[in-house]
């Protein structure tokens, strides 16, 4: 065998034993928040913000578009393929989720929503609130599917997952100004407290490992790169990231990693990780090529500028080959891309719950 294919099955066997130590008490896993982590609970509701059609899930098994914002698997199916859970995280409003589905886990996230209430009510879906309803009525099913003991065991070894944020400085900060009555770091500091009342009432609970998501390079997603470009017209042969939104990223993310050591000391009983995906994102648009990637700010859907949910769809054109590309449309990571933040939350983040 030659020596680097040596090295890559020693990559290969670290990678995995990394793997299986550090998520060897994970049994479940539970997801709030946006369409990042939504594997289809839009699907039920009456919302344009949808992806349950071609050409999403093109590289899913079995190519079928589930709801799910990207051409393949999300951070969490991938997540719970990875930790050996199961292959993929279901949507806790797809008909087809028994109460025993639930022992392993379910996302409760809907595309379009945010911490703040505001944004979820303007896109018509599941704000974070209705979530953690969602979630309690979970509770109650598992329990009289398995006994309170089996239950309760279930949420102890589970893994909690928020990602949200996005939607709230896309659509009601930088987009719809409906916010803008705040400064920037007061919005932020709206959209913190109410990251802190939904860890909180998740402890309340059972929760007791938390891992919680800071904001992408926003100045960086294919959509503000276009809506950045178009003023002045001549700027839109020179698409690039936007540094004062991914300032904004950086600040709020700074903020956000203060509130959660604050919390880890109130809650010593409780592990709560900071989800690092701004960095590994920037390395990606920075240094393509060391990942494999040849196309970093436009999505492999349509022109790859404004196209996401119903402006993805059959009639646009799509890329051949969605893994050259960080974004599979205007908004969301292709599957290589959350393989690759996968790795780096695995490496990082899962070996201290």
């Amino acid at each position: 065998m030659a020596p680097n294919k040596y090295l890559l099955l020693l990559i290969i066997i670290f990678s995995l034993t990394i793997i299986t130590a550090a998520g060897a008490n994970i049994t479940t896993v539970f997801a709030f928040g946006d369409s990042i982590l939504d594997s289809g609970n839009n699907n039920r509701l009456p919302t344009i913000i949808r992806s349950n059609h071609y050409p999403y899930g093109i590289n899913f098994p079995g190519r079928v578009p589930t709801g799910r914002f990207s051409d393949g698997r999300l951070f969490t199916d991938i997540l719970v393929s990875d930790l050996g859970i199961k292959q993929l995280l279901p949507a806790y409003l797809d008909p087809a989720l028994t109460d025993k589905d639930l022992l392993t886990g379910a996302s409760f996230a809907s595309a379009g929503t945010g911490l703040d209430d505001l944004t979820a009510s303007e896109a018509h879906v599941m704000s974070i609130t209705t979530q953690l309803g969602y979630f309690e009525q979970a509770l109650g099913r598992m329990t009289r599917a398995a006994g309170r003991e089996e239950a309760g065991r279930a949420v102890e070894d589970a893994l909690f997952v928020l990602a949200a944020g996005t939607n709230d400085m896309l659509f009601n900060f930088y987009g719809l100004p409906l916010r803008r009555t705040y400064s920037l770091s007061g919005y932020h500091d709206l959209l913190l407290a109410n990251i802190e009342s939904v860890i909180m009432r998740l402890h309340g609970m059972g929760a007791r490992r938390l891992a919680v998501m800071g904001l992408p390079p926003i100045g960086c997603l294919p959509v503000q790169v276009t809506l950045g470009s178009i003023l002045p017209i001549s700027q839109l042969l020179h698409r690039g990231c936007i540094n004062n939104q991914n300032l904004d990223s950086q600040a709020y993310n700074t903020k956000l990693e203060a509130l959660i050591s604050r919390l880890q000391s109130t809650l010593p009983s409780s592990k709560i990780g900071y989800v690092d995906i701004y960095n590994p994102i920037m390395d990606l648009i920075t240094r393509p090529a060391e990942f494999g990637f040849e196309r970093t700010l436009e999505g492999c859907c349509g022109m790859g500028a404004l196209e996401m949910g119903p402006l993805c769809n059959v009639l646009e054109p799509t890329c051949r080959n969605p893994s050259k590309y960080i974004f599979w449309d205007a908004a969301h990571p292709t599957e290589a891309t959350n393989v690759i933040l996968v790795n780096h939350f695995v490496h990082n983040v899962l070996p201290t719950f």
